[in-house]
């Protein structure tokens, strides 16, 4: 039996096309995770910083990442990397600035660089961070 040259380069095409997604599903490669709850935010602030346990929380309209407030005051800005949330908690060096309604907050790390937020209550999160001492 013979298989037609253009059959078999479709189904080789096929395979490799079937690997491909396989691989990025394996990876968890995909579409940019949201933040939709207080409750996803939380858990993805506990996955950036083990036992971190927020007392306020203020997500990003879009659900593009999170500021939050423990009950020492430490605040952790929560932005998307890839399909999970990286986390950072502010320090001294860190500062916010207003731009319209939403919120540039610059983590003072320049590896983590600086997240764009639409706050709610931008200008009183703008306060607290201002407000960190070292």
């Amino acid at each position: 039996m013979t298989v037609p040259p253009a059959l078999l380069q479709f189904l080789a095409s096929l395979a490799a096309v079937l690997v491909v997604g396989g691989i990025v599903w394996w990876l968890k490669l995909g579409p940019e995770r949201t933040l939709t709850s207080d409750a996803e935010a939380r858990i993805a602030a506990n996955e950036a910083v083990d036992g971190f346990d927020p007392v306020a929380v203020s997500l990003d309209k879009d659900g593009r990442g999170a500021l939050l407030r423990d009950a020492s005051g430490q605040i952790l800005l929560l932005r998307p990397h890839g399909t999970h949330f990286a986390g950072r908690l502010l320090g001294p060096a860190a500062s916010a600035q207003l731009d319209g309604e939403a919120l540039i907050v610059d983590s003072g790390e320049r590896r983590f660089g600086s997240h764009r937020l639409a706050l709610t209550d931008a200008s009183a999160w703008m306060q607290a961070i201002a407000a960190i001492e070292g």
